[in-house]
């Protein structure tokens, strides 16, 4: 697919007045540029932002891309354009397309117009548009130990851990300044077990909005001795039973 300028513009009135470059209150501005930011960037950092070239552009407030050919940022606007369905997405990017949908249902005059030269027409999300998960109901709030490999820590504003899970899913998970401070292991690109509170997906089996909690000392080592005196505690438990299976299926109420 060829490269694509893509804009992204927002139209706001509900301060009495249609933002723009000349005149915006510094709080949309600085959430505006966050939220095109994390569209942009998708939740692997597919595209750089920090080498991506953009213009202020006129008409509303605005930003226009230097031309990017990233597949995944592409099939996203085009699924976009196709359906106001946001599963499939990016969980950035439909995270960062729902929050317009619900500052668009909840304010005057906001919407967010994305446009590029492969789109026929561009995505309005507005207050008649319904830009939404169909599995947005099966999120629950959970507390998981997750193991994997941390291949990014830190950061100056986001601050957070980057790990990547052994099925080759990655997951940033929010984190305090002072947990990281306080942590006197380098964990760089080292297999960690961490606890995190996050959503989980039930249908997709997802993370979303996961935050550490801490890192876990875990030694995948066998302890030999442990092993065996926990046989041995076993073994004198069991020792009255004389047919194991049977006295599970008993329990169970699968007696022949």
């Amino acid at each position: 697919m060829d490269a694509q300028q893509i804009r992204i513009s927002l139209h706001d009135e509900s301060d009495g007045y249609e933002i723009s470059p000349d005149r915006v209150p510094l709080s949309k501005l600085r959430n505006f540029t966050k939220d095109a930011d994390e569209f942009l960037r998708g939740e692997r950092g597919e595209v750089d932002t920090s080498e991506l070239d953009v213009a202020v552009v006129s008409g509303s407030l605005g930003v226009l891309t230097a031309p990017t050919a990233h597949p995944g940022l592409l099939r996203d606007l085009l699924r976009l354009a196709d359906s106001e369905s946001t599963d499939g997405l990016n969980a950035r990017r439909r995270a960062v397309v729902e929050r317009w949908q619900k500052a668009a249902h909840g304010g005057r005059g906001v919407r967010i117009e994305i446009s590029a030269p492969m789109l026929a027409r561009p995505v309005v999300i507005s207050a008649v548009s319904d830009f939404h998960a169909n599995d947005a109901d099966q999120w629950v709030r959970v507390e998981r130990y997750l193991r994997g490999e941390i291949y990014e820590i830190g950061g100056l504003r986001n601050v957070n851990a980057h790990i990547r899970l052994p099925d080759g899913k990655s997951i940033p998970v929010e984190a305090e300044r002072d947990v990281l401070r306080a942590d006197k292991i380098n964990r760089l690109y080292k297999p960690a077990m961490v606890r995190i509170a996050a959503e989980y997906n039930v249908v997709t089996r997802e993370y979303r909005n996961a935050r550490l909690i801490a890192f876990v000392e875990h030694d995948s080592k066998l302890d030999q001795k442990e092993l065996d005196r926990l046989t041995q505690r076993g073994a004198k438990a069991w020792r009255d039973v004389p047919d194991a299976s049977a006295w599970v299926e008993h329990l169970r109420g699968n007696e022949a």
